[in-house]
């Protein structure tokens, strides 16, 4: 099998909630080099996504509405489970986008995104993570200083949610806002985690489930905790190279799953 294109995916957000109580559903996505979403040009069966009705639609209506035409056979190969928060829908979009050809700018390609899905990343753009993003409007709200480089560890807990367009009930972020842009500016890890802790903790208060990640964040020394405000990716913060030798270990055995590690960052 050959690959076709390929398209990073994410790990949940390092910020996400409203600007404001009547404002926009806003995030900073947290980068992840490590999950792909690849369009390869034949695959077996049980591997076929885009071969299920739904998603045939679905892929149609896309590729339409950016003038492209598909490969003339191809599949997809993801790395992240759907509704993990992972971007799994959004990275093989963009994927095939790139299978068909095209080559606009990712402002075109977010639209057809957003069409599609409802909802999407910013995963089309070079930086996403130097983004504040509106999701369901698909709409580059401000650009930021990206976060300092740092690795994180992590993996899954609970049930995949898929994300509804539709649900606006997150927490407000309007007040951290100025704080994740100074941080961010002076690359200052410590707080860029206790930022992030701070919206991952509002959205598990506010939408659940409850998880262990706070209580490992200081079993493990880490600087800070990240989720996907919607899905089960939930990961630990820690400054390059100083990952505990035990912590895969330690998050396997408080029930998180397939856990891994990467790097990310503004060396990324």
């Amino acid at each position: 099998m050959t690959v076709l294109a390929r398209a990073a995916g994410h790990f949940g957000e390092w910020l996400q909630g409203r600007l404001g109580p009547d404002g926009p559903v806003a995030l900073v996505t947290l980068a992840c080099p490590v999950l792909e979403a690849r369009v390869l040009d034949e695959a077996p069966d049980n591997l076929n996504i885009a071969a299920q009705h739904n998603v045939k639609k679905v892929i149609s209506e896309f590729l339409d509405n950016l003038g492209l035409t598909a490969p003339a056979a191809f599949s997809f190969d993801l790395d992240m489970p759907l509704g993990a928060g992972a971007g799994a829908s959004t990275a093989a979009l963009v994927a095939l986008a790139r299978a068909a050809g095209f080559s606009g700018p990712p402002e075109t390609l977010a639209k057809a995104c957003l069409r599609a899905e409802g909802a999407t990343d910013p995963l089309m753009f070079p930086r996403p993570d130097a983004l504040l993003w509106a999701s369901r409007e698909a709409r580059v709200l401000e650009t930021l200083p990206p976060p300092p480089a740092c690795e994180i560890v992590g993996g899954y807990w609970g049930d995949h949610i898929k994300t509804d367009p539709q649900d606006a009930v997150f927490s407000d972020i309007s007040d951290i806002l100025n704080d994740w842009r100074d941080a961010c500016f002076a690359q200052d890890l410590a707080t860029v985690a206790q930022l992030a802790s701070t919206s991952a903790e509002r959205c598990t208060r506010l939408r659940g489930p409850e998880d262990p990640m706070a209580e490992l964040a200081r079993t493990l020394g880490a600087l800070g905790h990240v989720r996907a405000h919607t899905g089960s990716a939930r990961g630990l913060i820690f400054s390059p190279g100083n990952i505990p030798p035990n912590a895969v270990s330690v998050l396997n055995n408080s029930g998180l799953r397939v856990v891994f590690s990467f790097r990310t960052g503004i060396t990324t």
